[in-house]
């Protein structure tokens, strides 16, 4: 049996224009899949569509009928690439452009023609994207992915045509899923029920001129009708809530005896004084400034009743700044108590915040209501103080659900937060019992309007996404940003933090996070789904035991990482308040009281001293059962953003990226590339420890044959010397510099895990670990070759100048790059000065630097990096630069194989901006050069009398 074709994602991919787009995605919002519910760690839809695309089209080289000729070959690579250029962009998802569907179908047909070269079959033609769709339901393999998530990878199996098989433990994940890939192909160009809904959509266009003027109408496209009742039944919905609670939402009176609407109340979390003398409520604030806006600044100002111990706040407009920038002490140490301006301690906070009936309370600093185009800022009054209070939620909607009792879930301290109704004020709990209550009604509202009962359910669904969704944005976690006048949501990161002064917004306001809103959000997304879509498949699963799709299904999943994020423990906050409105439409998924945690596939403390070895075990177990049931026809593909930090367990040292490349040999795979990926969102941090990494790695793998042979230690070594050399220059020339240190691990890789044990001549097997070092080993020896054997660190600068320049550089990517070169970021910069650190940007020192009096310039050279740009600095335009004399002064001080090196450094420079056509570039590293033979002569004669070397000098 001939061997499968190899796809394009195991060759080559236009990996700059997938990172660009999946980086710009972060930044989009409306109609984004994401705006649908919360959900942490979420690929980008664009990276994602990508990998599938360019998983399922054949590679040009293995077509040899049709692209003989490696000209033809190249050609034909290039066009799939423009397709991936333009398909990874945003605008691509918006099939309501012409454009957009015909770059659609466009990726739908090349998937159905390289299917049907596989079968020796005729394609349907290309101008007949039915008929293209039929094909591939019929004949393609679904795409499967057993750690759903956030559902990118199924949404955008769907998007290319292909049928999508989606699995999580998870039910809030599983219910996403459901919302984005199951239910929308099932009511797909259906126009809506509701009475104000007709059988045509109004474009908001209008067609013909003069009299014959009038709007355009088109039959409802996609998911379109089932959006218009979201929006419909959810408006119904505030109407009803309004009635029952309306009274806990009054407006705020002005000063001129008008009324505005209130958008939200801010609080402060308060603790008593501990000073006998005082017994003040302490207001706990990080700001005293509700707005930062120009031209509408505002500040809160605190006043002492000296004979009540009370402390209230009056609003007041300034541009003069404020008296006080905040009570709560930076950096955790205590806070400062506005009646006595006594000091306690964050332990004092906590122990009052714990103690039995907690002794935290709440008070509130401001009131931001709607203005004409700006908000309005008010002082707190007591009748808005007392409606506040009076809320009573007592229906059976009110989550009394525990916390797990392992997680201090709030900040990592719990603050004596042990229910999840506690992080909501009781208004907030009234509001959100009012619209779960009102589910029920409107599900007999949807029917009564002429849907079945399937219809209504979903509709449902939708309302119930709004509703957590809500949540997220009216509790007491949420948080007034005073620079944008607006409420965030709690989790702007991947846990819970807690919220010393807190947002409570006003759910019937026209403003932010308002019931409306989060309708409107749901809505667009389900207005930007496909007309044409693949029916989708969800069911709620464990991974390391049950593997959905077994007809050799295509694998594309994001696994966990690790101990990254504890979902399930997250995921309670959504499931409480989802649970009593969908279990009688969901009842299997809902039937716990709680997200199932302890089947969750996560290194959490909760599983005790052997959490690691756990979550190694699950994930082996999984990636077997994937094996078993892969396909032998395509590649699977894994995305894995594998772990900063290293721990030594046992004396020897391992990573997650180490891990995750074992359990995938041990269970039957080979690797065949890895691609670096942007896919993780870049965290601005205060301090450098804190930085995180912003790739995962999309690892390629294909089934190892049953039979692979053994192969010694030796012959190991022998492939990598001779197969690696070529497949890094091909490298080269389709990665990022950044990019290529980890896209190079992919030919190694696919060399060890091809056989299936590799051993030493004592018989004991070559670990992974042991592997890539070995990898590692051929890398640098190539990079000798090609960099002139370069130090280590100069080694680093350069691929960082040939990714960045002299810019700031990211972080995470940053790491990668010194990882690969063996070095370390801190000590590059402490000890080498060769850069600069910090708040999650790495930048070089600039060549100025290097002046004598300069940070880099007043550091003895240890690297061919700093030597060349200390040399070379006397050949800049500084006045007081002295060329040749000063470049031999810096060189005298250099031992032999140093300066050798400075001059091989200039070489591949000089050669790297010349090969990119970089002339201006080019001829700054020329200088040195040009000169280099006055300056030996000069460096090998003795120092001129008087003149101190350059060490001594800098001693």
């Amino acid at each position: 049996m001939p061997a499968p074709r190899r796809k394009l994602i195991e060759v080559d991919i236009p990996l700059d224009a997938i990172n660009r787009e999946s980086a710009r995605e972060k930044s989009i919002r409306h109609g984004h899949p994401s705006t649908l519910h919360m959900w942490w760690a979420r690929r980008p839809l664009a990276a994602c569509r990508a990998v599938i695309f360019a998983s399922m089209v054949d590679d040009p080289a293995d077509c040899p009928d049709e692209f003989p000729a490696k000209d033809a070959q190249d050609a034909e690579r290039e066009r799939l690439h423009d397709i991936i250029r333009e398909l990874v962009k945003w605008e691509t998802t918006d099939e309501t452009r012409p454009e957009s569907r015909n770059l659609i179908a466009l990726a739908r047909y090349e998937i159905a023609r390289s299917v049907a070269r596989g079968k020796n079959e005729t394609p349907p033609a290309a101008n007949d994207p039915v008929a293209v769709l039929e094909y591939l339901d019929d004949k393609a393999l679904p795409i499967y992915d057993p750690f759903a998530g956030g559902g990118s990878i199924p949404l955008e199996t769907q998007r290319l045509g292909l049928r999508a098989i989606a699995s999580d433990l998870n039910p809030v994940a599983v219910l996403i899923n459901k919302a984005l890939i199951e239910i929308p192909p099932k009511f797909a160009g259906k126009p809506p029920v509701n009475p104000d809904a007709g059988p045509m959509m109004n474009t908001g266009k209008f067609t013909g001129r003069g009299k014959n003027r009038k709007p355009e109408t088109v039959k409802w496209r996609g998911a379109s009708g089932l959006a218009n009742d979201v929006r419909y039944y959810g408006e119904w919905m505030r109407e009803r809530a309004f009635e029952r609670i309306g009274h806990l939402y009054p407006k705020a009176k002005l000063p001129d005896g008008s009324e505005a609407t209130v958008i939200a109340w801010l609080w402060a979390r308060t603790v008593p004084c501990p000073n006998p003398a005082c017994r003040a409520d302490m207001p706990l604030m990080t700001t005293f400034q509700p707005s930062k806006k120009p031209n509408n600044r505002h500040w809160t100002k605190p006043t002492v009743n000296r004979d009540t111990g009370e402390i209230s706040f009056i609003v007041q407009k300034t541009d003069d700044g404020v008296p006080m920038d905040r009570t709560v002490v930076r950096g955790g140490k205590g806070a400062i108590c506005l009646a006595c301006n006594g000091v306690v301690t964050h332990a004092y906070i906590r122990e009052q915040s714990t103690k039995m009936g907690g002794n935290m309370g709440e008070k509130m600093t401001a009131i931001a209501a709607e203005g004409d185009r700006k908000r309005i800022f008010i002082s707190p009054t007591a009748e808005h103080i007392e409606i506040a209070k009076s809320a009573n939620p007592t229906t059976r909607s009110v989550p009394n659900q525990r916390m797990p009792l392992s997680a201090n879930l709030v900040s990592g301290r719990g603050y004596g937060i042990t229910h999840w109704r506690q992080l909501f004020t009781k208004r907030q709990l009234a509001a959100l019992t009012a619209f779960s209550d009102l589910m029920p009604e409107v599900r007999e509202l949807i029917i009564e309007h002429g849907a079945p009962d399937e219809y209504a359910d979903a509709v449902c669904t939708y309302l119930a996404l709004a509703v957590g969704r809500l949540a997220d944005a009216c509790s007491n976690c949420s948080t007034w940003q005073n620079v944008g006048d607006k409420v965030a949501h709690v989790f702007t990161r991947q846990a819970i933090s807690m919220v010393w002064d807190f947002a409570e917004a006003n759910p019937f306001s026209k403003s932010t996070q308002n019931w409306i809103a989060q309708i409107n959000w749901v809505s667009q997304v389900l207005e930007r789904t496909s007309a044409l879509l693949s029916t989708g498949q969800v069911r709620q699963a464990d991974a390391s035991t049950t593997i959905y799709a077994d007809k050799g299904p295509v694998i594309v999943t994001d696994p966990p990482y690790y101990d990254n994020i504890s979902f399930a423990e997250l995921s309670d906050f959504f499931y409480v308040w989802l649970r009593p409105i969908l279990r009688d439409i969901y009842p299997d998924l809902f039937a716990g009281m709680l997200v199932p945690i302890q089947e969750e596939m996560i290194s959490a403390p909760r599983f005790g001293a052997n959490a690691r070895e756990r979550f190694e075990d699950l994930m082996n177990k999984t990636l077997r059962l994937i094996r078993k049931r892969s396909t032998d026809e395509f590649p699977s593909s894994i995305f894995y953003a594998y772990k900063q930090r290293e721990e030594t367990r046992n004396g020897t040292t391992s990573t997650g990226w180490d891990t995750m490349l074992t359990a995938l040999v041990n269970a039957g795979f080979r690797i065949v590339g890895t691609w670096p990926m942007r896919t993780e969102r870049s965290v601005r941090a205060n301090a450098l420890d804190a930085n995180a990494l912003a790739s995962s790695i999309v690892l390629v793998c294909r089934p190892r044959p049953e039979d692979a042979p053994m192969a010694s230690r030796r012959q190991f070594i022998a492939d990598l010397k001779r197969e690696m050399p070529a497949r890094l220059a091909q490298l080269d020339s389709v990665v990022a510099p950044a990019d290529r240190e980890q896209s190079a691990i992919g030919p190694g890789m696919e060399i060890y895990s091809r056989y299936s044990r590799v051993e030493t001549l004592g018989g004991r097997p070559v670990t992974v670990g042991e592997a890539l070092a070995l990898i590692n080993n051929s890398i640098e020896e190539y990079d000798d070759q090609e960099e002139g054997g370069f130090d280590p660190e100069t080694r680093f600068c350069m691929a960082f100048l040939k990714q960045f320049g002299w810019g700031d550089g990211d972080y995470g990517t940053a790491h990668g790059l010194a990882q690969a070169k063996n070095v370390v970021i801190e000590t590059l910069r402490d000890d080498h000065r060769l850069l600069t650190a910090g708040g999650g940007a790495v930048r070089l020192h600039p060549p100025d630097a290097y002046a004598p009096d300069g940070e880099a310039g007043a550091h003895i050279p240890s690297t061919a990096w700093a030597a060349y740009h200390r040399m070379a600095w006397h050949f800049g335009s500084h006045p007081d630069a002295q060329r040749h004399a000063g470049a031999a002064s810096t060189a005298r001080d250099l031992p032999a194989d140093l300066f050798d090196s400075v001059r091989r450094l200039e070489q591949a420079l000089y050669a790297y901006y010349d090969r990119r056509g970089d002339a201006r570039q080019a001829r700054q590293f020329n200088a040195l050069g040009a000169e280099w033979d006055r300056i030996t002569i000069e460096k090998d004669k003795p120092a001129p009398e008087g003149e101190q070397t350059y060490m001594l000098r800098k001693t």
